[in-house]
């Protein structure tokens, strides 16, 4: 299998850059008072899919702030953690799957999210990224490496691999990125796709990284 070249320099100048796009943290300050546990990570990985950041953080905070353990949120009805969590999207499916969860947590885990990753793509609504997400960041084990739609997209129009699916590019790129890259992957390259290299028209004028991407299956960029 190929080594990526120049990935020290790539990642070393693409977190130089999406520094300068960067929004403003103004939850900052009540991130700090909720207390971060495999819990609060899968919780707030569910409210982030297809929603803002910024819209999560602050779903995520209100609803942490009363409730943060699935003893709490199993008790409290599914339109109060609706109220809570608008605007995310898909809020109604959301507030249900947070309450099932929460109930599946006690009745079959003692109430604590299974540090395993096999056991976490059983519960109802989480797939590989989620699963990925809560093992590297609740858990902190090292070896899970979170792929969503930027992070299919971007390897492979830079021409690192030729894959499809999220699953093949996970398992495509634990083979030729380095480890030492696997905890700040999925964050780096969501930001980096949501900002300069979008899916339709990238903004390759002011990439940091233009000079090392093959543009596979780009139509027209600015």
């Amino acid at each position: 299998m190929k080594e990526i070249k120049n990935i020290d320099e790539i990642l070393k100048m693409l977190k130089k850059e999406l520094i300068n796009y960067r929004a403003p943290v103004l939850s900052g300050q009540k991130w700090e008072k909720i207390k971060k546990t495999p819990f609060t990570t899968l919780i707030s990985c569910i409210l982030s899919l297809r929603t803002k950041d910024n819209v999560t953080d602050k779903a995520s905070i209100k609803l942490f702030e009363k409730y943060d353990t699935p003893q709490k949120l199993a008790e409290v009805k599914i339109k109060d953690i609706e109220l809570l969590i608008y605007p995310v999207g898909f809020y109604h499916t959301k507030a249900k799957r947070i309450k099932e969860i929460s109930q599946t947590l006690l009745d079959k885990h003692n109430g604590k999210v299974p540090n395993d990753f096999n056991e976490l793509l059983k519960l109802k609504g989480v797939g590989r990224k989620t699963a990925n997400i809560v093992m590297i960041y609740g858990f902190n084990k090292k070896n899970f490496l979170p792929v969503d739609t930027h992070c299919n997209r971007i390897p492979n129009r830079l021409g690192w691999i030729k894959t499809k699916t999220p699953e093949e590019t996970e398992q495509q790129l634990k083979k030729i990125l380095p480890q030492k890259y696997w905890y700040d992957f999925n964050n780096l390259f969501v930001q980096f796709g949501q900002t300069i290299c979008l899916p339709v028209s990238p903004f390759c004028s002011k990439c940091p990284i233009n000079n090392f991407c093959k543009k596979k299956g780009v139509k027209t960029n600015r």
